[in-house]
């Protein structure tokens, strides 16, 4: 059974990672792990069997907490934990907290909530961000409305360099749920549609799912963030696919734009990376 670290900070706004979680876990059996870093300031009088007796006790406490959180939204979204588990982690760098602990236990993938796009939520949104840049495993991004639908369709994008590997993980991801799956590709070249028809045949002979290929113009006045954005409000896809090159800014080598990580502040459908292998 695939595993995914779902995280929240017991804010609102991380809710919509945890539907998202849940939708995917109802549609396919995963297991779920709902984390919790908790940042704990502790007197620098104490010793350290004082230090540790409340350590343990605030573990307990927001252990509880977490629990009833997360039962809360699936009471909420009227469904019922099937395979669950609960962590708290004390620890003043979450992100960095979050990597080592889907590393060391094997997780699939991490979930994480984005936020909006307020001067405060932005900076807290690095979080989200640095996750994305740095992490070995996969990192599904929701945005802070989304609500629980029928997960059905999937937009993968990507620069057709390595399609060969990345679609086995598409399909991988999309086949469980029975979702459909239209690669994205945006170019400067003129192509014709008999050109598209023996690049998506191509594609398609890597696979035994079946899949659509989109190849969109790159226009001059837009970069590849607003191309996609284009593209996700036309197709309205339930997830959206990418892929990042390890050791580089992957909102750099992606979208080639200064603001580009305003994306993942921004996105309206989730968000799912992968590490280009």
């Amino acid at each position: 059974m695939e595993k995914i670290l779902v995280t929240t900070d017991f804010s609102d706004h991380s809710k919509s990672g945890l539907r998202f979680a849940i939708q995917l876990a109802a549609q396919n059996d995963y297991l779920l792990t709902f984390l919790n870093v908790h940042h704990l300031q502790i007197p620098s009088a104490w010793d350290v069997l004082s230090e540790n007796e409340y350590q343990d006790e605030q573990k307990r406490i927001v252990h509880a907490k977490l629990i009833q959180f997360v039962e809360n939204i699936y009471e909420a979204i009227h469904l019922k934990p099937k395979h669950v588990q609960y962590a708290v982690e004390l620890s003043p760098l979450p992100e960095s907290s979050v990597l080592e602990f889907a590393e060391n236990h094997n997780f699939n993938y991490i979930c994480i909530s984005a936020r909006g796009a307020g001067i405060l939520n932005k900076i807290l949104g690095t979080i989200t961000s640095n996750l994305i840049n740095q992490s070995k495993v996969p990192v599904i991004v929701v945005p802070h409305d989304y609500q629980a639908t029928e997960i059905s369709s999937i937009l993968y994008a990507s620069d057709l360099e390595d399609y060969e590997n990345e679609i086995g993980k598409v399909v991988a991801f999309a086949k469980p749920l029975q979702a459909s799956i239209e690669l994205l590709n945006f170019t400067s070249l003129e192509l014709n549609q008999e050109d598209v028809k023996k690049l998506e045949t191509k594609i398609q002979n890597t696979t035994d799912y079946p899949l659509t290929l989109h190849v969109g113009e790159r226009k001059q006045d837009h970069n590849l963030i607003e191309a996609i954005r284009l593209a996700v409000k036309k197709a309205k896809p339930s997830i959206l696919v990418m892929f990042t090159q390890q050791n580089r800014n992957w909102f750099e080598n992606i979208f080639y734009a200064g603001n580009a990580a305003e994306y993942s502040f921004h996105t309206k459908v989730p968000l799912v990376v992968f590490r280009k292998s």
